[in-house]
């Protein structure tokens, strides 16, 4: 019988028929026999919120889960369960915040909750703008400590609620070697600072920290700090620096620092980027091309801000820094003789270290005397002045003297401007410049910069929601994987499985700082949730008393 093709065709299809129903009975059997996979049990689920996750990407919804100190699953957990289950409907969920430059070293002693921080989604305090805990000369019963090492370990045992980390200060292995003196370091004293700065890195600290501005941090030269530089460098640490002016010669302090950078090859950010006076604020573009120039060139440079009009620094700040040779009670001795006066004087008119701000321009915080709170606390210095009888430079030294302090003030030199123009560059964190602290107690009567309060919320209220002068994801970048990125730390700063669970959780359209230059003691408000290491340190925005922080050290 001859062979037919359409019989050919017609056995295969029926071959193929009977192998595709041979599949569905197979994938029927399977699915039947098949258990549902058991939800998952997690120690906090943080549902139905809006994740942004630290790289400045586009938020998404997802649920988030924490188990012990670390995120365990991001996506949709709608069939798994939790010890504690957290409804972020409405909320965004993100890392918590670092703070690039805190004075939290020492207000965390005192109260290790970490209020004004904890209550704005920080997690992260970083010490040593030139000023460090150690390396000290000795230890003392309440700072029973001589090196960065052993306070970290005492700030660990004592117990605070965010994790922190520092810089060693150059002011301070410079004053643990050659004290408050204005002079080169020997060979000898060189090589001893090299070896504290060696220890300070071995020990955990992010890299060397200056505070140029300042007697006696600006007696170091440009070369002592290069050679101390290069010992964090060898540690893949980083160089950051309060510059030595931020004023009138903010140009040679730009140069400087691009030359550390250079030199000792270390990556390298500016505190508190900023240009103070008037007749200097259209210097920003000039300054913005160096530090672009330098990038471009291979420079790793980066600057952090807090996000004000004004700083806060001391009174001693506009003084110049030769008569500050030798430590306060020699400055003070100097003050009171007429013939240095009459030199102190003359350089202030004349210009040194800058040209003083219009003394209405600077408000006096507080007085170590009872006797001059009374009079002055909280009034501008033109004020003062009249009621002193006296002109504002011989004004100041007067107060310098009487109160035997530095004395705390706020100075409103800063272009509006400007800040909106640097908070948009790519490569600028956020700081406080403060401590931590708590709005209730003795702190209620103390003088205080509302950045201590407001720096992170002001950001993500005023600028972002209200001025949009950047996206939300983008805010929060900076907050989080762009610092930490720069500090080189390992599994923070970015919402991912397997890193740690410092997160934030808080309303976009709630948030904003309260605090004001006259009522500085307010909270921010519209965080809601806070964990460090996975532990609850902020519940429905009330501090929990848990204390989970740590050390946080270079990968």
């Amino acid at each position: 019988m001859p062979f037919k093709a359409s019989s050919f065709s017609f056995s295969l299809a029926m071959i193929r028929a009977f192998l595709f129903l041979c599949l569905l009975v197979y994938v029927s059997l399977f699915l039947a026999c098949r258990t549902p996979q058991d939800p998952r049990q997690f120690d906090i689920l943080i549902k139905d919120g809006t994740i942004f996750d630290g790289t400045g990407s586009e938020p998404y919804k997802a649920d988030l889960a924490i188990n012990g100190d670390t995120i365990a699953a991001l996506g949709d957990l709608s069939r798994d369960q939790a010890k504690k289950v957290i409804d972020a409907t409405g909320l965004a969920v993100s890392p918590g915040f670092i703070n690039m430059l805190s004075w939290a070293d020492g207000s965390l002693l005192k109260d290790g909750r970490s209020m004004s921080d904890i209550k704005q989604g920080v997690t992260l305090e970083v010490f040593g703008e030139g000023w460090s805990p150690g390396p000290k000369l000795q230890a003392t019963k309440s700072a029973p400590w001589r090196s960065l090492g052993e306070y970290f370990r005492h700030l660990e045992k004592l117990g605070v609620s965010p994790n922190f980390a520092s810089f060693v200060g150059a002011t301070t292995v410079r004053t643990y070697v050659i004290g408050n003196a204005n002079r080169k370091a020997t060979t000898q004293e060189m090589e001893k600072m090299k070896s504290l700065v060696k220890q300070a890195m071995e020990e955990g600290a992010m890299g060397l920290g200056s505070s140029l501005i300042y007697a006696p941090a600006d007696f170091a030269s440009t070369e002592e700090l290069i050679e101390l530089s290069k010992v964090a460098s060898r540690y893949g640490g980083m160089y950051i620096t309060h510059m030595r002016s931020e004023s009138d010669k903010i140009l040679l302090a730009i140069n400087e620092t691009l030359r550390i950078a250079s030199e000792a090859e270390i990556p390298t950010e500016i505190y508190h980027l900023k240009i103070n006076q008037p007749w200097n604020w259209n210097k920003i573009d000039t300054v913005i091309a160096k530090i672009d120039s330098a990038q471009k060139a291979g420079l790793k440079i980066s600057a952090n801000m807090y996000t004000y009009n004004a700083s806060g620094t001391s009174l001693t700040a506009r003084l110049p820094t030769w008569v500050q040779d030798g430590g306060p009670a020699a400055m003070r001795k100097r003050l009171v003789d007429p013939i240095t006066r009459k030199k102190v004087l003359s350089d202030l008119a004349l210009g040194i270290p800058s040209k003083n701000s219009d003394p209405k321009n600077v408000m006096l915080l507080g007085f170590r005397k009872d006797s001059l709170n009374k009079l002055y606390k909280a009034k501008r210095l033109d004020e003062i002045a009249r009621i002193h009888g006296k002109n504002a430079d011989e004004t100041m030294l007067d107060l310098i003297v009487a109160d035997k302090s530095s004395i705390p003030a706020i100075f409103f030199l800063i272009s509006e401007d400007n800040v909106k123009r640097m908070l948009k560059l790519p490569y600028v964190s956020i700081c406080s410049d403060a401590g931590s602290i708590a709005a209730e107690g003795a702190n209620m009567n103390d003088g205080a910069h509302p950045r201590t309060y407001g720096s992170f919320a002001r950001l993500l209220g005023k600028y972002v929601r209200d001025e949009k002068i950047m996206s939300l994801q983008e805010a929060i970048r900076r907050m989080t994987l762009l610092p930490a990125t720069h500090l080189n730390i390992k599994n923070r700063g970015l919402l991912k499985v397997g890193n740690y669970a410092d997160v934030a959780v808080f309303s976009p359209e709630k948030v904003k700082d309260l605090a004001t230059f006259e009522l500085p003691h307010q909270y921010a408000e519209g965080v809601i949730h806070v964990f460090v290491n996975g532990g609850q340190v902020l519940q429905n925005g009330e501090h929990t008393n848990l204390r989970p922080g740590r050390l946080i050290k270079r990968r």
